[in-house]
């Protein structure tokens, strides 16, 4: 055991950290420490050590002391801002330094009229690994004057050359909505591969990579600056994390919201409508019924921190546990939300600030509730939006956890038909437990990013958000009309507006139950020609879906599901009994699997791949499989155990040449003397890439089909990134070029008499259908739920009307002219 003692580093008051006007500082979410608010112009050091970094900006200095005690001084509040304006740096990276040498010197008069505040915090970074014994507060101190002392860590004698060693990169956020909860996740999971110690900073701050709450509070929003350093033997992990976040997050299209009311014209009721913003589309008619949500308090009274630290143990396991289970069910957005709140279950720093102070006398309940509102705080404070509304996840998961401390079961709500549910705010976990008959969702507050509006849509709910206050005065039992698509909420309407509103509600259902009723039908046009409807899957609850609604096959079983999210790849068997699920469920229809499509937006971090400056460009989709042929050896031969033989046909992603294609043929046909496989195999291609499509009918001679996958075909022949917001919207297959992409792949496919499938978005499209049949499209996969419409506009069409269309719209000079032109002449709606 050792002890350090650190001197203060400027001339100033004493104060607590708790004192401190930033949430990061004041919540101890950096470390323990205290503060000081300055009197002098320089800041020098509180102890022997060395310098591990001064930030480019010159506002804050990080030391290592000689028992391994790292401590960072921060100059000032949002200091960052000044770009180095005022600050002059003495030291720099790697240097030794004496108790008292001068660190940093900065202009007072231009921090105090420019920063929020001049209180500089000193804070031990990895204080879990040290006690403080004494620490002077709350009084005047000069330079020099004892502060603390910490004891705990090893004296260091001989520091490992990586110790003073960090790797540093920048990177620039691409997401349309910013590093908010689930690619916050994805960054922290790939952190914690390294065995290294890996910060991000940005605004003045800076986080462990290790926690997605800490990454959250960054602010980070689309195009904001992020610095990755890393530390250690394996430092490397920097270009790792830039390279994730960069290229390697899965890609989102811009949301664009009805503005929300100002604070200066809150939301009110005028002739009984109320009006909010649109969060999930849809119309319902119903009453007015209130959430039950009665608040759960945490116990105050302490058993004792080894109780206290057990129950909070077994509480955060049983809230694990549930959503582990509700990860593994619903629809593919729950799935993703569920497995972003996991993460914030085994964040490091939120669990170890409660931990923290169930250590210092606090009861389990109090701590986590003390922890979650630290970053609570944190996230309401930043000003983007859809980052922001995280904070809702962690009030979720303040609940999930308390209640597991209560012992008592998670309350359950029940709603009676017809309820149109009215509540304040509402959390995802709420929204699940939700029983009955859920008509509609309205909110006084909430956002629409916010995960229950991403949920309500999923499930096919309107909701209506940030009402207002207005809301709270209309009464339970009354009747309501929601609009999701206008963000209307009609109380107490007259006769006159139910029927209408009815009446509307009527054609869409009929339409609807009508599509369903005829579901089962084999897909057909109004003139006989027969066109196959599949669906896209994506788990084997998709399938079961899937078949419910009509579906013929599956036109594209996305594999990454089995691959994505853990550290290491699922061996054959494993493959087997999911992919064999997979096939029982669908019941002996046709199951075309796609081999192993990552890289690019789908990172696998246990792969290893190399950095690479566009990786869309890159190594992906098949290339992956041929610089990893065993890999793709072993999926293979799990695709082909598949009983009964014939059901499954095999796809490979992102073929751009004849060569790809027979080396995986060859690949097959290893597989299936290795499985004894009788039956042969079809194997066919993606046409992603305009290579593919302009050579359709080399490959066409080759493969035994062919599925276009519009979403990349569409990028590639555009030169347009779909997950970048700055030309998103200019990402359209109807574009006359994609459209004649996709015409000469048709071409090359008949030639050779290959059917020409289309498995990307394109196909659930009610103005893509007609033109995909135009050009010779024999099979349309879409989403299951989108299958018995797709069908049911199907039986409207006839090939001669299709066609016909076809040869306008390759003359059309953009795709809204396309749009225009499908809605025009076959009344079709988007």
């Amino acid at each position: 055991m050792t002890e350090l003692t650190l001197v203060a580093p400027l001339a100033g008051w004493a104060c607590p950290l708790e004192e401190v006007d930033d949430p990061v500082f004041a919540s101890r979410m950096l470390g323990d420490g205290l503060a000081i608010d300055p009197t002098g112009a320089e800041l020098r050091a509180p102890c022997d050590g060395e310098v591990m970094s001064v930030h480019a900006d010159g506002h804050a200095v990080s030391l290592r002391a000689a028992n391994g005690a790292e401590i960072l001084l921060h100059v000032g509040l949002e200091t960052v801002a000044l770009r180095g304006e005022g600050f002059t740096r003495h030291v720099k990276d790697g240097q030794a330094v004496r108790r008292g040498d001068l660190l940093l010197s900065f202009d007072l008069d231009i921090l105090a009229a420019r920063a929020k505040s001049l209180v500089t915090p000193i804070v031990i970074t990895n204080s879990e690994d040290y006690v403080v014994e004494r620490r002077v507060v709350d009084r005047r101190v000069q330079v020099g004057d004892p502060i603390l002392v910490l004891s705990g860590g090893t004296v260091v004698a001989a520091a490992p050359a990586w110790a003073t060693s960090a790797a540093v990169r920048k990177a620039t956020v691409p997401l349309a909505h910013g590093l908010h909860a689930r690619p916050a996740a994805l960054v922290a999971a790939e952190a914690k591969r390294h065995a290294a110690e890996i910060t991000l900073s940005a605004q003045g701050r800076v986080v462990s990579a290790r926690s997605p709450v800490a990454i959250m509070s960054l602010g980070l929003t689309f195009g904001a600056e992020v610095e990755i350093t890393a530390r250690g033997p394996d430092a490397a992990a920097a270009a790792a994390i830039a390279e994730l976040v960069e290229h390697g997050l899965p890609p989102e299209s811009p949301v664009v919201a009805a503005p929300q009311p100002t604070p200066a014209t809150p939301p009110r009721a005028v002739d009984g409508r109320l009006q909010g913003t649109p969060a999930a589309p849809g119309l319902a008619i119903g009453t007015a019924v209130r959430l039950r949500a009665t608040p759960v308090q945490p116990d105050e009274m302490s058993y004792g921190p080894e109780a206290e630290r057990r129950a909070l143990d077994a509480a955060l396991t049983g809230a694990r546990a549930r959503l582990t289970a509700q990860a593994a069910t619903g629809p593919r957005e729950q799935r993703e939300i569920v497995r972003a709140h996991l993460a914030f279950l085994d964040d490091e720093e939120l669990v170890g600030a409660a931990e923290a102070a169930v250590a210092t006398g606090a009861s389990a309940g109090v701590a986590w509730k003390q922890a979650i509102g630290a970053q609570v705080a944190v996230l309401r404070g930043i000003a983007d939006p859809h980052i922001a509304q995280r904070a809702d996840d962690l009030v979720d998961l303040e609940r999930q956890v308390l209640i597991e401390l209560s012992g008592e079961p998670e309350p359950r709500q029940v709603l009676p038909a017809g309820a149109i549910l009215l509540a304040d705010d509402l959390g995802p976990g709420q929204f699940m437990a939700l029983e009955g008959g859920l008509s509609g969702i309205c909110t006084a507050a909430g956002g629409p990013t916010s995960h229950v509006a991403i949920l309500a849509s999923a499930r096919g709910i309107p909701a209506v958000v940030a009402v207002g206050a207005a809301l709270d005065a209309v009464p339970e039992g009354v009747g309501l009309i929601l609009d999701g698509d206008a963000g209307l909420l009609r109380v107490a309407p007259d006769a006159a507006e139910i029927e209408a509103t009815q009446m509307r509600l009527a054609e869409r259902q009929t339409r609807l139950a009508k599509s369903r009723a005829e579901a089962a039908e084999r897909g057909r046009l109004a003139d006989g020609t027969r066109i196959e409807v599949f669906a896209n899957l994506g788990s084997e609850a998709d399938a079961h879906a899937a078949v419910a609604a009509g579906a013929e096959g599956c036109g594209l079983l996305r594999t990454e599901f089995l691959f994505l999210d853990r550290a290491a790849p699922p061996d054959e068997d494993e493959q087997a009994r999911a992919y064999q699920a997979i096939a029982d469920a669908l019941e002996g229809r046709p199951l075309i699997i796609r081999t192993l499509d990552i890289g690019g937006d789908k990172p696998a971090p246990y792969l290893d791949l190399p950095a690479e400056e566009n990786p869309a460009l890159g190594l992906r989709g098949v290339r992956i499989g041929l610089q990893q042929p065993e890999l793709l050896a072993q999926q293979l031969r799990a695709i082909l155990r598949v009983r009964p033989e014939g059901q499954v046909r095999i796809l490979i992603p992102m073929v751009a040449s004849v060569s790809e294609l027979r080396i995986v043929k060859a690949l097959v046909a290893a597989a299936r003397d290795a499985t004894g496989a009788e039956a042969p195999v079809q194997v066919g291609v993606m046409v992603e890439t305009p290579a593919a499509a302009v050579t359709a009918d080399l490959l066409a001679a080759e493969a035994d089909f062919l599925s276009i996958g519009t979403n990349d075909l569409t990028q590639y022949g555009l030169a347009m990134d779909r997950g970048n917001p700055a030309v998103a919207a200019g990402v359209d297959a109807l574009h006359p070029a994609v459209l004649r992409l996709i015409s000469q792949a048709c071409v090359g496919g008949r030639k050779h008499d290959r059917q020409v499938a289309v498995c990307g978005g394109l196909a659930a499209d009610p103005l893509g259908a007609p033109i995909l049949i135009g050009l010779g499209v024999t099979e349309l996969s879409a989403p299951p739920g989108a299958v018995p419409e797709l069908k049911a506009q199907l039986r409207t069409l006839t090939l001669a009307a299709c066609q016909a269309l076809v040869e306008r719209a390759l003359g059309c000079e953009g795709p809204a002219e396309v749009r225009a032109l499908v809605t025009k002449v076959l009344g079709a709606t988007p």
